[in-house]
């Protein structure tokens, strides 16, 4: 998960095949630009990008994920992403959460934090390897996300509690060698993730 579309360029030659942009407080024109940069250069790479939020900017730029956190489904017209073939994965805290999402069919359901984060403030405690486990119960074969303070190390353990895709954010950003990290977690979850 990355906050500027730049950082597709440093992390997509790495092979990295499923990245997010997550662009706060950009001006709209920055904001298209940035998104259709992404698109662009996950074509080239052979990469999926998952738009969080834009689904209006997703739809309009033909992009392959929306993601969704609980305050966005009270404004996105799902029917309309559906429409222009974008898939969609929606954000979970808590069963409520999980319920409302799973009536929405979506195509993959993201859990956090398992660790704690500081990527934002959250009202919620870190929810743990049962949690993931209880989720991945709960919604089968649909691919299960776990988010919140990962890390290469604490990847093996989220998948083998049921998770199909992990996401990282500050334990590469902040590192001081970011594409040495990303290699790093290319090597340590390869033979990790699940067939």
């Amino acid at each position: 998960m990355f906050d500027h579309a730049d950082w597709l360029e440093r992390a997509l030659p790495l092979g990295v095949k499923l990245v997010q942009l997550r662009i706060k407080d950009a001006a709209p024109s920055d904001l298209t630009a940035q998104l259709a940069k992404g698109r662009d250069l996950c074509a080239a790479h052979g990469a999926q990008l998952v738009v969080n939020d834009y689904w209006q900017q997703a739809i309009d730029l033909g992009c392959d994920y929306i993601h969704l956190g609980q305050e966005d489904l009270d404004e996105a017209d799902i029917a309309a992403i559906r429409r222009a073939g974008i898939r969609i994965g929606i954000s979970t805290h808590d069963r409520a959460e999980l319920d409302r999402a799973l009536a929405l069919e979506p195509d993959y359901i993201a859990l956090g934090p398992v660790w704690p984060t500081i990527l934002k403030k959250m009202k919620w405690h870190e929810q743990g390897l049962d949690r993931v486990s209880e989720w991945k119960r709960l919604i089968g074969d649909i691919p299960l996300i776990a988010i919140g303070g990962m890390t290469p190390e604490r990847a093996g353990l989220a998948f083998g509690a049921g998770a199909d895709v992990v996401s990282a954010v500050t334990d590469i950003t902040l590192n001081p060698d970011p594409e040495g990290r990303l290699r790093l977690w290319l090597d340590e979850t390869a033979a990790k993730v699940p067939a």
